[in-house]
């Protein structure tokens, strides 16, 4: 028995007629028939009693249709509680300090509209220490630019960022046009994280297979200070362009590298859907969501959607 077959039986009874109930119904008096028809045998019983002028329910008819209307109603009642339902929970989300720039606004934003009792925890911090936290069950997802394929988690590419060279107009070796070659960037004086920073790993491998000796005259971790002193004039640094989201950084130059391998993946890791609570699973579909609307509408500098 289908709830198709109910609603049609409900309506033939009400109109007293196969042909208002299907036009009512939008569907052909045969296909209708057919159905009753079908509901009839199903039950073993005659249901309704076709007169010169329509049709009318037999008692067995009558006693159906009582019990049908119930059936709808709180089949009815049912979908309206699940369309009224919000979802309420918590999650903590972790971005990178360049990605919060760009991203993280947006997405508090999306997950207040679309679940507003959802508590959400942003976490703001190294990509490294994220990793960390997310495997210490401290976090449920983040935007990470590697993989740990140890773990077992679940990694959704999101895009990659292009890699800029960026600092004052008035600093001395800084390159002009809109793209160099890191073999090009000669005595630039460079402010950079320290080598324990993924992004600092990636330079030193693109360094290493451009032969170039970098200039570094700092080493600053906190993407906040390193642009304070980008902004001082003390040096250049080399950055994803989410680097030049905030509207401090808007009067810097930039220019892109380049080298074909000077590009950061970024990828949304949790842990195991199985682990993921039902808040989880909507904020890691928010947090896509509000990416790619970034990207499409060009506020993510040097970004392209995988």
């Amino acid at each position: 028995m289908e709830l198709r077959q109910l609603r049609y039986f409900v309506s033939v009874v009400e109109h007293g007629s196969m042909g208002r109930a299907a036009l009512e119904l939008g569907v052909v008096t045969s296909a209708l028939s057919q159905q009753i028809s079908r509901l009839e045998s199903e039950l073993s019983t005659r249901l309704l009693q076709r007169t010169s002028s329509g049709v009318v329910p037999t008692d067995a008819g009558l006693a159906f249709w009582r019990q049908a209307q119930l059936a709808l109603r709180h089949v009815d009642d049912a979908a309206l509680a699940a369309r009224q339902a919000r979802l309420s929970g918590h999650v903590s989300v972790g971005l990178a300090p360049s990605t919060t720039g760009v991203l993280g606004l947006a997405f508090m934003q999306a997950m207040r509209e679309r679940y507003p009792d959802v508590r959400l925890r942003m976490v703001e911090s190294l990509s490294g220490y994220l990793a960390s936290m997310l495997g210490a069950r401290q976090i449920d997802l983040a935007i990470l630019f590697h993989e740990e394929p140890a773990q077992h988690w679940s990694v959704i590419p999101l895009l990659d960022e292009r890699l800029f060279v960026i600092g004052t107009s008035t600093l001395h070796g800084m390159p002009a046009g809109s793209q160099v070659h890191i073999a090009q960037l000669g005595e630039l004086p460079l402010i950079l994280p320290s080598g324990s920073h993924g992004l600092r790993a990636l330079l030193t491998a693109s360094f290493k297979r451009a032969r170039y000796e970098p200039r570094i005259v700092a080493e600053v971790d906190g993407l906040g200070m390193l642009m304070d002193a980008v902004r001082g004039g003390l040096g250049a640094t080399i950055q994803p362009g989410a680097a030049l989201a905030r509207p401090e950084n808007a009067a810097l130059v930039s220019v892109q590298i380049a080298d074909a391998d000077a590009r950061r993946p970024n990828l949304i890791v949790s842990v195991s859907d199985d682990e993921l609570s039902p808040a989880g699973l909507a904020a890691r579909v928010v947090l896509a969501d509000v990416a790619r609307a970034v990207v499409a509408e060009g506020r993510w500098q040097g970004a392209t959607l995988r």
